[in-house]
């Protein structure tokens, strides 16, 4: 049975999101993805319990996919478009930010709705490129305004750290979850925001588990890695900075030894490692073809003993983690971190 979380009053998720950013335009950097085989994957998924999908109005087509995969499960399924959650992102350009109002805010709410083909969007989680331009708290609280006109059912937010954060929630804004960047890799949520989350009652939701794939038994013994999409090349900036080379090697050996006893594999050990941290409500993991969708279902087929969970912590307390808060990198002027993101998606 795929685990489930109550987000909220009468609304529940599965504890493994299926993660639609690989599918956007500009993920991939060498192959297309075949939507075809998606679809199937998306219905498989559904299938089996992982009724909850995460996309953003930035992710090209993402939401139109989704959309389209609601209208299929109108005839001949088992599943109806009410069994699923869509977890859609309102992330304004960052060059539109000082220009951000009520207004343009409901129209890209209303582009969402209609995108999906809903009426009403089941999580908005909203993003903020820079902090010194001001208006992040008054635009979460016109999301919630669109909440109480019936738009929006639950407000989150992606890439906050807990200051700021705080500032949204000490303003009234009901925020249910928190989606940010969080593997063995990079553990930045642990200094503060993972606390400050379960303080709150506000739920983590961790993408990045498998860090764009490079948590996997094919990089054993590998002297590099050749990236083939955006996230890889994220991460391995990552794994420089904080793991090293060697150790990323250790890991996965380390990992693997863990996989085997519990006949699964790396990436299964790294999510369900994930998952056991306290406060901890989801993991998001991408979905790009059906050749994997089985895998997903041993995620909960097993549970990490707390031997099994002290000795990975221990390890990779031997080693740095990323400098600053959530995010902060990916916002700092300058750092190789923000000069891989785009951060101007809407102008379309």
């Amino acid at each position: 049975m795929v685990e489930r979380l109550e987000l909220a009053k009468d609304y529940t998720i599965s504890r493994v999101i299926n993660g639609c950013w690989q599918l956007s335009e500009g993920h991939s950097l060498k192959t297309n993805v075949d939507m075809q085989d998606v679809m199937k994957a998306f219905h498989i998924l559904a299938e089996k319990g992982f009724t909850t999908f995460d996309c953003a109005d930035i992710y090209t087509g993402t939401e139109e996919l989704l959309g389209e995969f609601l209208t299929e499960l109108k005839s001949g399924s088992t599943l109806s478009p009410h069994d699923i959650q869509i977890h859609t992102k309102y992330v304004p350009d960052i060059s539109l930010l000082d220009k951000v109002d009520y207004s343009y805010t409901e129209k890209i709410i209303d582009r969402s709705l209609k995108r999906q083909k809903r009426d009403v969007l089941d999580l908005v989680q909203f993003h903020w490129w820079d902090y010194n331009v001001p208006g992040y708290v008054e635009t979460a609280q016109d999301l919630l305004k669109l909440k109480e006109k019936g738009k929006i059912r639950n407000i989150a937010l992606t890439n906050f750290d807990s200051k700021h954060l705080s500032e949204i929630v000490d303003s009234g804004v009901p925020i249910v979850s928190c989606q940010n960047q969080y593997s063995v890799f990079d553990r930045r949520v642990e200094k503060e925001l993972l606390e400050y989350c379960k303080k709150k009652g506000i739920h983590l939701f961790c993408y990045g588990t498998l860090s764009g794939g490079l948590l996997a038994e094919k990089w054993i013994g590998k002297e590099q890695v050749d990236p083939d999409n955006r996230s890889q090349v994220k991460y391995l900036q990552v794994i420089e900075e904080t793991l090293g080379w060697d150790g990323y090697q250790e890991l996965l050996l380390l990992l693997e030894r863990m996989a085997k006893k519990y006949s699964v594999n790396i990436a299964h050990i790294a999510t369900k490692y994930i998952l056991s941290q306290e406060g901890v409500g989801a993991s998001i993991i991408g979905v790009r073809n059906s050749t994997h969708v089985e895998s997903n279902s041993h995620i909960f087929t097993f549970e990490l003993n707390q031997f099994d969970i002290d000795e990975i912590k221990q390890f990779l307390g031997n080693f740095t983690i990323l400098e600053g808060e959530p995010f902060e990198l990916e916002r700092t002027v300058g750092s190789k971190f923000r000069n891989i993101m785009k951060m101007n998606l809407n102008e379309k």
